[in-house]
């Protein structure tokens, strides 16, 4: 079972040991990023550790962007032990569920790198669609709940 927990103190070492494949750092921020920009956007961030069966298997992070008044999958990985498991697409359907609930998102965006072949499938598949916007080498995609 899939579940997302809040970051805590007793979380936070090994959630800044997930680690993906080499190929894929070119495309997702390390946790240790992640955790600093929810810190310093704490109003508007809200960043899980991902667990299946209660191992530690990813991190995700929603956001408000306030700039475009929008709902984002901000940061988004599932430790290379773990991949090819299911667990990215579960936790992110609890992802937008918990945006959904908590703020009423009837929408929410997210930007793949060029090159990020395997988030955009995993994107397509649960319902995101390319908005036909690119900036800073990524692509916009955006699903309507």
């Amino acid at each position: 079972m899939v579940e997302l927990r809040a970051v805590s103190k007793e979380n936070l070492d090994e959630i800044l040991s997930l680690d993906i494949l080499e190929h894929q750092k070119a495309f997702v921020s390390s946790t240790a990023c992640a955790l600093a920009q929810a810190y310093v956007y704490r109003e508007t961030a809200f960043p899980f550790a991902v667990y299946a069966d209660n191992a530690l298997v990813g991190f995700i992070m929603m956001g408000y962007y306030e700039a475009r008044k929008q709902y984002t999958l901000w940061k988004f990985l599932i430790d290379k032990h773990h991949q090819n498991k299911g667990y990215g697409r579960a936790a992110l359907m609890q992802g937008m569920a918990y945006l959904k609930e908590n703020f009423g998102a009837k929408e929410i965006y997210t930007g793949v790198t060029a090159g990020n072949a395997q988030a955009k499938h995993l994107y397509r598949a649960v319902g995101f669609r390319e908005t036909g916007l690119v900036e800073n080498n990524a692509e916009e995609m955006k699903i309507v709940l």
